[in-house]
């Protein structure tokens, strides 16, 4: 139930209609900034939404917690919200993983769709049925399995986003290659740069990336073997974006993956096989389009140790890790031990 552009606004009219909802049955949750930016938009296709409710939080990982979970409840309720209501998300990661996790808990589950707005959410968030929200400060702990409706696709918000957001969403673009399909890690090397500069030409790369995704996906919604791949990248990255969430630099989700990649292909080489040829050329290209801006020392390192042992894939108290075999191929559950680790991180 993936949808593209005009299409996808057509599509969500005739689901309103055809549904019979009365608009003020339908919950829209947004930020401050896309209810500013892109929630007129939305409304100048769907003017069925006029006379729905909108939910407003602040922008931000920090609303990603249970708090803010019980506080937009709280509203559903006071709103008379009922099982068949409808929430749509309208945001990036943390509006379609927390309105997605809401909706699976309102009244035991309500219907939901996403409308993600920035380009990691089109690529990645908002696909796969995930939901969930942050436990102090390690990601995604609490969350469920909850289907949405429809994915609504609009590249126009790409317009809203900076330079850098596009660059950080880009990683999970990289990683669909590494992971999957080495002609789609040529092309997102290809036109990475003009990618970051010129938003208008990433709507075929980002088809392409959310069809790789979602055909992972299908094959494997509730992640019990194929779907961990997608997971490369991310036991080193999440520890390193939670580990930075609370100090003065902080490191958007993008960079986090993109550093956790090259870390964990050098992993990859050491315990799986990757050959140098092949690692070279990812860490070359991807430590020169998200430069690391950090140094870690010793102690750094144990607390990122720390912070893996929570990691949600890991399996009888051990780390488990997706590693890349060649560019384009990815297998997973592999036991990887501190040393070495630690040897990557420091590397």
């Amino acid at each position: 139930n993936i949808y593209f552009n005009d299409e996808a606004y057509h599509v969500l009219n005739s689901y309103l209609v055809n549904q019979k909802f009365d608009p003020k049955n339908v919950f829209i949750l947004v930020d401050n900034l896309t209810y500013k930016h892109c929630f007129p938009i939305i409304l100048s296709h769907v003017n069925f939404l006029n006379k729905s409710h909108v939910i407003k939080i602040r922008t931000g990982e920090k609303e990603k917690n249970i708090y803010t979970c019980i506080k937009i409840c709280k509203l559903l309720e006071k709103l008379k919200a009922t099982r068949n209501s409808l929430i749509i998300n309208v945001g990036g990661g943390v509006i379609t993983d927390l309105g997605g996790f809401v909706s699976s808990i309102f009244k035991r589950g309500i219907r939901f769709i996403n409308i993600p707005t920035t380009l990691l959410g089109m690529v990645d968030a908002s696909i796969g049925y995930k939901t969930g929200v942050n436990l102090d400060y390690i990601k995604n702990e609490i969350g469920t399995f909850h289907i949405p409706e429809l994915l609504i696709i609009d590249p126009f918000f790409l317009n809203t986003l900076s330079r850098t957001e596009i660059i950080s969403g880009m990683a999970e673009m990289f990683k669909h290659g590494l992971i999957a399909n080495k002609d789609f890690w040529i092309d997102m090397n290809k036109f990475k740069l003009e990618m970051a500069e010129n938003k208008n030409i990433c709507n075929d790369l980002i088809k392409k990336s959310i069809f790789i995704k979602n055909k992972i996906v299908t094959k494997d919604p509730k992640e019990k073997g194929l779907r961990k791949i997608l997971n490369f990248g991310h036991t080193i990255g999440h520890a390193l974006e939670s580990y930075f969430m609370n100090k003065k630099e902080k490191i958007l989700h993008g960079m986090a993956i993109a550093s956790g990649m090259i870390y964990e292909s050098w992993i990859s080489h050491k315990i799986n096989d990757l050959s140098m040829i092949d690692y070279e050329e990812i860490e070359s290209s991807l430590s020169s389009f998200y430069p690391k801006k950090y140094v870690l020392s010793d102690l750094d390192v144990e607390k990122l140790f720390i912070i893996m042992e929570h990691d949600k894939k890991n399996e009888k108290n051990k780390i488990q890790f997706s590693l890349i075999k060649r560019i384009g191929e990815c297998s997973y559950n592999y036991e990887v031990p501190f040393s070495l680790i630690k040897e990557s991180l420091l590397k």
